[in-house]
């Protein structure tokens, strides 16, 4: 790939556009299943709980998620028009137990303790200000809740020739981070899976699923 086709898939992996970008989502829901699987796993979800998920993509794998308890209640945050439009057309027959919202990045718009479970997964890289993006997870779960952070690492990420702008992370990165934060406790899990790259390449990529609660 050109150096301009680089860019402009970087910028559509942080916040996918048009019909370029329901594409991209596509390869990245395909790409990213494992570690969306793992993550919905960490989740332990039981009946009636209320799940948020930031940057849900098209959500196509929003039926596993329901699938795991009874009355699930799932709400998806998504700073992209473009996929909050997907996901709702995709998931059209789960929207009496779905909701799809749009925001800008920073600032969660629900109320505190809104949340029993929080989850995310390759988003941490676009954050902003992540010690505040923390505190606004926390914010939104309920007393005993957990939020379920799932990144490849950065030793991983770095060879890959789309990531130049993107901010990376090791274990050690994000344990400093939470160390700022309200949290309290922290729960890692070391995974590997091979996969083709988004140009198409197989790589063995190494990624953590950290379950992180109050």
């Amino acid at each position: 790939m050109t150096e301009q086709e680089l860019k402009i898939l970087a910028q559509q992996l942080s916040n996918p556009e048009g019909e370029t970008g329901r594409e991209v989502a596509k390869m990245m829901n395909e790409t990213n299943i494992s570690m969306t699987k793992e993550s919905i796993k960490a989740l332990h979800l039981k009946d009636n709980e209320k799940i948020l998920e930031l940057g849900h993509g098209n959500a196509g794998h929003l039926s596993y998620l329901l699938d795991f308890a009874d009355n699930i209640q799932y709400t998806g945050l998504e700073i992209s028009q473009t996929m909050k439009s997907e996901a709702e057309n995709i998931n059209s027959k789960y929207l009496s137990q779905a909701e799809f919202h749009l925001y800008d990045g920073n600032k969660i718009p629900f109320e505190n303790e809104t949340f029993d479970k929080v989850m995310t997964v390759n988003t941490i890289y676009f954050w902003e200000n992540p010690v505040e993006f923390f505190n606004e997870i926390y914010r939104v779960l309920t007393k005993d809740g957990s939020f379920v952070l799932t990144f490849a690492k950065k030793d991983f990420m770095k060879n890959l020739p789309f990531t130049a702008d993107f901010k990376l992370y090791n274990y050690e990165d994000v344990e400093e981070l939470v160390s700022q934060t309200n949290f309290k406790r922290m729960i890692c899990s070391d995974k590997e899976e091979f996969i083709f790259s988004k140009i198409g390449e197989p790589v063995r990529r190494e990624y953590k699923v950290l379950t992180i609660k109050k």
